[in-house]
């Protein structure tokens, strides 16, 4: 008999154990009808190898990008994954231990070192990871594997081999750049992250890289800086994960989660520390929000706060009648979600993991909505008169204007997170429907999904315990009955992002 204290999904802590690659592509089980025009590839991102030798890993963003594709041909299906070769993964399975730091895990020196090669090794400069176990995007005719520093990785998406580690601070002003690009329908990629500003101040830049080039040149060494949006403050970047552009313009939402950056400098030299060790909530902030013109680019100085939320992943943004509506997958308050994402808590037993995630954050998804007319004779009253929205943005006497938001889902303990929409169609522009992962106490058991061109969701299931513990199900995007679904006889740990290559 089932106890009434499991969580529906069963078997959760299957997702966050160590797997092994293939060697080569399995056969799916296929129940249902493969749709005919399927003939691309479903890939996939997330971590794999959650300890090296007797090291754990300790939070879900630490394990060893390991890399998914579901293929397409005729009808079947097969399954392949291999380990991303970066230099965090290639050096941990060298030496059989953590090498470099990852986000909530420190790397201990070499114990076969002696003192001093020890020591002096603290002062050769960050070492950053390039664990790139986020999401995988095209830049050009290429394909990268990611994560949120300054380190890509490029990849084959056919062979999933990793073909070469690429530095983004070779060619431009960026600390790092988030997994979550906006791509035109040209293939031209913006991207946001942290940089140093003028006079020594850090600030955060757009990110501009070309569609593919004529003279078949690399699009990357391209890549120009558009817009910078200031910092609140001087030496504590916001955490940033996505934001949000329309046909027009783009939206940054400056959170109250915070790095510390003179503690994330001196983590390196403080025996045990890692990322985690350096985010911190500025409680009096709130949430600022920022808008810039596209092209040319140019920042909007006017100021837009709301209440303090935490987020990290924007729906969807989009002009209508003189406002910008932009929808978020929020975080109610200014602690870091993240806090709650440690392994020893997502695998703890279902009583322990409801009770850490009624401390957290509360899940909304949240629309907010932007005058971009203000004039300051309009003080106190709700500048927003689309008719279908809730949302509000009323100016103060000192000329800010306060956004409050209409909430579109909320659910005690129930986030809609990983959102997805018809990007090719309605990136940008006006829409309907979204689809997302179902977090219950941040234990996934609803589904996430990619879409194809006409409209299929596809989605990785894990079902662990049973004959076949994994399967991509497609289904219908209009009203998500199920299509086809295809079995592997392994198990698949959580994924996070991805896309469908056609």
């Amino acid at each position: 008999m089932v106890s009434r204290f499991e969580h529906p999904a069963g078997g959760y802590r299957k997702i966050f154990e160590t797997c092994e690659e293939l060697s080569e592509p399995l056969p799916a089980t296929v129940t249902g009808r493969i749709p005919s025009f399927l003939k691309g590839s479903l890939l996939r991102l997330g971590p794999g190898l959650f300890e090296v030798g007797d090291e754990p890993f300790y939070h879900l963003f630490d394990g060893q990008a390991l890399m998914h594709k579901f293929d397409f041909k005729n009808g079947q299906v097969t399954y392949y994954r291999k380990f991303v070769r970066t230099d965090a993964y290639v050096r941990a399975i060298t030496e059989k231990r953590v090498v470099i730091t990852e986000f909530g895990t420190f790397a201990y020196p070499d114990p076969c070192k002696n003192i001093f090669s020890r020591f002096f090794s603290y002062f050769k400069g960050v070492e950053v990871t390039d664990n790139c176990l986020v999401n995988v995007y095209p830049v050009g005719e290429d394909f990268y594997a990611v994560t949120e520093t300054n380190y890509i990785t490029k990849v084959n998406p056919d062979t999933l081999e990793t073909l070469k580690k690429v530095d983004m601070c070779n060619y431009i002003n960026i600390n790092g750049v988030t997994a979550h690009p906006h791509i035109e329908s040209d293939g031209t990629v913006y991207n946001i992250g942290n940089c140093m500003g003028k006079g020594a101040t850090l600030a955060y830049n757009i990110v501009r890289i070309p569609p593919t080039q004529k003279d078949k040149s690399d699009p990357i060494e391209k890549s120009k800086v558009v817009v910078q949006f200031p910092s609140a403050e001087r030496f504590k970047p916001s955490y940033v994960h996505s934001f949000g552009m329309s046909e027009n313009y783009f939206v940054f939402v400056e959170t109250p989660v915070k790095i510390n950056l003179l503690k994330f400098l001196s983590a390196w030299s403080i025996r045990g520390s890692n990322y985690m060790d350096c985010f911190e909530s500025n409680e009096g902030q709130g949430t600022l929000f920022h808008i810039a013109k596209k092209d040319p680019g140019e920042y909007i100085d006017l100021k837009f706060k709301g209440a303090p939320i935490g987020m990290f992943h924007h729906i969807n943004t989009y002009e209508d009648q003189g406002f910008i509506v932009f929808d978020l997958c929020a975080w109610k308050g200014f602690e870091f979600v993240y806090n709650y994402l440690w392994l020893a808590n997502l695998r703890a037993n279902w009583e322990e993991v409801k009770k850490a995630a009624m401390m957290a954050p509360q899940p909304e998804v949240r629309r907010y909505v932007i005058p971009l007319d203000v004039h300051k004779e309009e003080q106190g009253k709700n500048l927003v008169s689309l008719p279908y929205t809730t949302a509000t943005a009323v100016m103060h006497a000192d000329g800010m204007i306060w956004l409050e938001p209409e909430v579109l889902f909320s659910g005690p303990r129930q986030a809609f997170e990983f959102p997805q929409i018809n990007y090719n169609r309605y990136g940008g522009k006006n829409y309907t429907y979204t689809y997302g992962l179902g977090l219950n106490h941040f234990i996934p058991d609803r589904q996430t999904c990619e879409f194809t061109d006409v409209f299929f969701l596809l989605t990785i299931v894990a079902a662990p315990g049973s004959q076949r513990p994994a399967y991509l199900l497609i289904l219908n995007a209009k009203d998500l009955s199920e299509v086809a679904r295809a079995e592997v006889e392994c198990n698949i740990p959580v994924t996070f992002h991805g896309m469908y290559k056609s």
